[in-house]
């Protein structure tokens, strides 16, 4: 038996010639071995023991709690250095290739404004069972937003027109492209002659077109000849952006996330559920007071949209 290590002893923890040079040619630290030789020294036997055993797990650093504020630390397995090339499909280039022309060959500005949705909210909210009970669809804000563009464009022709050569083509008539997200890209069938349609007709054919877009039944004639288009960038939560626009219309609104917000109305601050409007247009055939003109009446409507129940 080992004798016990004399208190205070100036051999405790010292080590014998031959287990010092022991632990420098293995690289065993001393201050991890337990001494047994007398009076506590380190002798051979004890370093050859430290070098077998298994390797302790280091003590845990105690570290200050992490604010709520702090991100976690990112795993290094989570970066790559990898790269992949995907071909692009031929939407996408003809895509590609119409959008760069628009920003090449048309004076293209946004105009922006805001409209308080809570009116139609209201409206909706009032008759949304009903609308669906007749009309087997539910009313949505894009109809809304159609008719009021609609009636706007009777009254402001230009934003409704295209440019052919040297000549300003203006129509008669409102045949209004709706955006569509689908797996294979944005694509934009047209609702034909809006200006003549009820809510619940351009919210049928909405519907209809959007399926056969989402389903890759839609066809090259039923996104072909829109005169106007509107697209909806509130249902990815986007609040205001300045859309492109669609060849060879010349205007296009963007519609936005409807977000309560506080608004100065009759002297007071309240909260009203609100949505920021763009409209981009081609300066060369729709002059800046037109195109705010315009969307001051997409406005107007909104805000009341019984006129457009009522079609005044």
């Amino acid at each position: 038996m080992a004798a016990p290590a004399a208190v205070g002893s100036y051999a405790q923890g010292v080590p014998s010639p031959s287990a010092q040079k022991l632990a420098e040619d293995k690289g065993v630290p001393l201050a991890n071995v337990a001494g047994t030789g007398r009076d506590g020294r380190i002798t051979k036997t004890d370093v050859v023991q430290a070098l077998n055993q298994p390797a302790a797990a280091p003590a845990p650093v105690s570290k200050p709690a992490a604010s709520a504020a702090a991100a976690p630390a990112a795993s290094s397995a989570a970066f790559s250095r990898e790269v992949r090339r995907v071909k692009m499909t031929q939407l996408r280039k003809t895509l590609a290739g119409r959008l760069v022309s628009v920003k090449n060959e048309t004076a293209m500005l946004t105009t922006f404004n805001e409209v308080d949705m809570t009116n139609i909210l209201a409206l909706r909210k009032k008759y949304k069972d009903k609308f669906a009970e007749k009309h087997g669809v539910n009313l949505g804000f894009m109809s809304f937003f159609s008719k009021a563009c609609a009636e706007a464009l009777k009254e402001f022709p230009a934003v409704n027109a295209a440019i052919d050569g040297a000549d300003f083509v203006y129509h008669d008539y409102v045949d209004m492209g709706i955006a569509v997200s689908t797996d294979r890209g944005l694509m934009v069938p047209v609702v034909r002659n809006v200006e003549s349609l009820s809510l619940a007709e351009i919210e049928k054919e909405i519907l209809r077109l959007a399926d056969r877009a989402r389903t890759g039944k839609i066809t090259i004639e039923e996104m072909q000849g829109g005169t106007f288009t509107i697209t909806n960038g509130g249902v990815f939560g986007s609040l205001l952006s300045t859309p492109i626009l669609n060849p060879p219309q010349s205007g296009i609104l963007g519609m936005h996330k409807t977000q309560e917000r506080p608004v100065a109305l009759d002297g007071q601050v309240v909260i009203r559920p609100m949505m920021y409007l763009a409209l981009s247009y081609d300066h060369r055939i729709i002059d800046g007071k037109e195109s705010v003109s315009f969307l001051v009446r997409v406005k107007e409507y909104l805000e009341d949209p019984s006129r457009l129940l009522l079609g005044a």
